[in-house]
């Protein structure tokens, strides 16, 4: 099956490792992936912030370059709910609607893809550990991919996953929130890290790099020894691909 990769703007820039892992894990199981080097971002942060116009030229973008009938698989489940669901509300009543409806449809986070469309079934290889999860707030409320990410990790034989008190309380980062309210982000993170430390688990593990860049910075300026760890990159090191 052949597929379309959208590596993401945040992923290319801090989390290149993840995303060589991701592509890893889709080859593994049998998928062919397409890399178009000519991507760039989702439009979230353009969009959150209220310019719609600009956005619309953004995501027109994205839809002429992934522009063969193949399924667009995401490793952020907040950029793929921007593609699957606001680029429809983005684009209501505009003539180029239909076109934007069936790119939407063919948009998939890799968790689901993954568990759903290619079947993984994942054989653990790593050492016995204790783990803990932080949902995103557009994968958990508008992709609705969280449950299809943690069953991955379920997989795992020698993975322990330990639920967090606040699982679905935001962690701050909330795209430029955090840099609009810095003083009320970093209250948040460190109420988020507070419910982390009470866990008492090896691993902090997220599959957005932006909550996980949030979390992790915020962790080492408190001296915390808990390891951050990027979902597409701890699953590939965990089945062996690293």
């Amino acid at each position: 099956m052949k597929v379309y990769f959208f590596g993401t703007c945040l992923g290319n820039m801090a989390y290149s490792k993840a995303l060589v892992s991701s592509i890893k894990l889709l080859q593994h199981y049998g998928a062919q992936v397409i890399y178009k080097k000519d991507q760039s971002c989702c439009g979230q942060p353009s969009f959150n912030s209220g310019y719609y116009e600009e956005t619309r030229k953004v995501a027109l973008a994205n839809i002429n370059l992934f522009d063969q009938p193949y399924p667009i698989v995401i490793p952020s489940g907040s950029c793929a709910g921007m593609m699957i669901h606001d680029y429809l509300e983005l684009f209501k009543d505009t003539p180029h609607f239909e076109r934007v409806q069936e790119f939407s449809s063919r948009v998939y986070d890799l968790s689901d893809f993954l568990l759903n469309h290619l079947n993984a079934n994942l054989c653990d290889t790593g050492e016995k550990t204790t783990v803990t999860w932080h949902s995103n707030c557009h994968a958990l409320r508008v992709s609705k991919c969280v449950e299809a990410s943690k069953t991955l990790i379920r997989m795992l034989e020698n993975v322990n996953l330990v639920e967090l008190e606040r699982e679905e309380e935001c962690c701050g980062f909330g795209g430029t929130f955090s840099i609009k309210e810095p003083e009320i982000s970093k209250t948040m993170v460190e109420k988020k890290i507070q419910d982390i430390l009470s866990r008492n688990v090896e691993y902090i593990i997220s599959g957005d790099g932006g909550c996980l860049l949030n979390i992790s910075g915020a962790m080492k300026k408190m001296g915390c020894d808990v390891k951050p760890a990027h979902l597409y990159e701890f699953l590939a090191q965990r089945i062996g691909l690293e």
